[in-house]
């Protein structure tokens, strides 16, 4: 049905077409999983230097790993806690050159050295985060977060229609 196609042009336009296969992809699904495995797939098979490319669910109390691309992960993290969890507890895109040097860091996959971390809100409500690490240091700049957040509103946009029915 889909087939990984060769992202041409600058970064942002490659963002540009990322976003648009991820909302073809998502179009009328609404169910969060299915979307995030396929949202996962997409990014960790489109983008080069990418060793975890997945989605953490909040369910009430910690976030709790969901569908992703790459090696086993941590099952849990609580907010506040790693890149994931300082993500979630402060609404805010983490972006980390090196993640040997962010305080408090979880090493789930040792080999991974820089990572991009957005968090998913609906309104007030924590849905999980978008987590896309590299073995890279250095590997994701401001064009790389701001492609991540865009894919990361198109799959909030996409459960939207499951929270609201």
């Amino acid at each position: 049905m889909f087939a990984t196609s060769t992202l041409s042009g600058s970064k942002p336009e490659q963002y540009a077409q990322l976003v648009d296969q991820a909302r073809a992809m998502m179009h009328g699904e609404p169910d969060r999983i299915a979307n995030a495995a396929n949202l996962s797939a997409l990014v960790f098979n489109s983008l080069p230097d990418l060793n975890w490319a997945g989605f953490y669910f909040y369910d009430g109390t910690e976030l709790v790993v969901g569908p992703f691309q790459g090696l086993p992960a941590c099952v849990r993290i609580a907010l506040g806690r790693g890149v994931c969890g300082t993500a979630a507890s402060t609404r805010q895109t983490q972006r980390v050159d090196d993640v040997h040097a962010f305080p408090g860091h979880i090493a789930c996959d040792a080999a991974s050295r820089s990572e991009v971390v957005v968090p998913l809100y609906l309104g007030e409500e924590l849905v999980g985060v978008l987590d896309i690490d590299s073995p890279v240091p250095r590997r994701f700049d401001a064009d790389d977060q701001r492609g991540f957040e865009a894919l990361a509103q198109v799959y909030l946009e996409a459960i939207t229609a499951e929270a609201a029915s």
